[in-house]
């Protein structure tokens, strides 16, 4: 049988190629890029995301590059007061099962490599991707950047929110910009004050902003994101900072926040975008995994959780019916749209809720504030991951609001 072919390997792809190969598929990963890197950044990994890691076997290496949390904490960023928090320790493992953790994003990506790596059924193809296919009942052919045909049982695009494979499924152009921009930086924590650099996952709202930052790689780094309404739209993860705009966007805010920016002078900026939940990602036997197929904006910190989530639902798929990738393609995105399509939407509605202003933001304010940060059923539709069912899809991380 020809190989099950995968345009990408990021997380999303090194993943369900991992997934795949354990299923005793032989995979071929074709990456455009010329060497597997990652732009640094942090990353969440919620217990859905260590359930799909236990499943991969790689829960144990991944525990080694994370850094462990205390707590998810809410807090106004004009008067610097805790709105909630979450509690992550015992009683949030024993409710999931399963921790949640912080890292590099580098590093997660190089774990799920070195772990593709010992796996004999897979081959990865660097500096070369996939320019386009084409299929009929019989056959599906995959055409690289070098023009070589290659025969391939399924196609998975793994491609990323510009996902040319989407393109030529779904052609419906480019993702939407949401008129927000992000600016990032990863620092070392011995640089940072510990007033600073807690061990809380620490989220400050405000008025058209809010700001994220956490320790990653066993406390050794910082990660801080910073938010802001804009009009600005530009492609690509790596673009230079309009630090004038990044600062008025933060005006109101608390001496804190102030102090938390001035260590993003050198950070890097991307606009958010994301795409409306639609169906048809699947043509065939060519289908679309993680942001190529349901991008959702990074509110819920879910992205690269609902990417791991589809490698080990489209394995379980194709394990079932391996002698018909169309019908596999098929029933992985029917089982996976609907969970896709509620993340996509608390995602932008969890925008709204951290950027809330006037009234709005004094009824937010009120309404977490009596959350019990031992109480994790509000957030169970989410963190159970693939075992998730029932729930109401407008419910935030911290609970419905409504």
């Amino acid at each position: 049988m020809a190989p099950i072919v995968v345009a990408g390997a990021g997380i999303g792809g090194l993943s369900a190629a991992l997934a795949l190969a354990q299923k005793g598929f032989e995979v071929y990963i074709y990456e455009r890029a010329a060497e597997i890197r990652e732009i640094g950044a942090g990353i969440q990994l919620g217990p859905n995301a260590f359930e799909a890691f236990a499943q991969l076997g790689v829960s144990e290496a991944m525990e080694a590059i994370a850094f462990e949390p205390r707590s998810i904490s809410l807090i106004d960023s004009i008067t610097g007061a805790q709105i909630c928090r979450q509690n992550l320790g015992q009683s949030f493992v024993r409710r999931f099962g399963q921790p949640y953790r912080v890292a590099y994003r580098a590093d997660v990506q190089r774990v799920l490599l070195d772990a593709v790596r010992q796996q004999p059924l897979v081959r990865i193809h660097l500096g070369e991707g996939i320019r386009a296919f084409s299929q009929d009942q019989r056959e599906l052919i995959v055409s690289t950047d070098r023009r070589i045909a290659q025969g391939a049982r399924a196609l998975i695009g793994a491609d990323g929110l510009w996902s040319e494979i989407r393109q030529a499924i779904l052609a419906d152009g480019r993702p939407t910009p949401q008129g927000h921009v992000a600016y990032r930086a990863v620092l070392r924590s011995n640089e940072i004050s510990d007033t600073l650099a807690t061990d809380e996952v620490q989220i400050w709202v405000g008025p058209g902003h809010h700001l994220v930052c956490y320790k990653l790689r066993r406390g050794e780094l910082f990660n801080v994101v910073a938010i802001v309404q804009s009009s600005q739209y530009r492609e690509g993860w790596d673009s230079e900072p309009d630090i004038g705009e990044l600062h008025s966007g933060f005006a109101d805010a608390c001496g804190h926040v102030g102090q938390i920016l001035e260590h993003l002078q050198l950070s890097r900026m991307w606009v958010l975008c994301d795409r409306p939940a639609s169906r048809g990602w699947s043509q065939g036997a060519v289908t679309l995994l993680g942001d190529a197929a349901h991008p959702a904006l990074p509110y819920l910190a879910q992205g690269a959780c609902m990417a791991i989530e589809d490698a080990v639902c489209l394995a379980e798929r194709f394990s079932q019916q391996p002698l018909d990738p169309a019908g596999a393609c098929r029933e992985y995105e029917e089982s996976r749209f609907e969970r896709t399509r509620r993340v996509q939407e608390a995602a932008r509605e969890m925008g709204r809720i951290n950027h809330a202003s006037g009234e709005a933001r004094e009824a937010r304010n009120r309404a977490l504030s009596a959350r019990d940060p031992d109480d994790h059923e509000s957030s169970a539709w989410l963190f159970d991951g693939l075992k998730a069912a029932g729930g109401h899809h407008d419910q935030s991380f911290f609970g419905p609001l409504r």
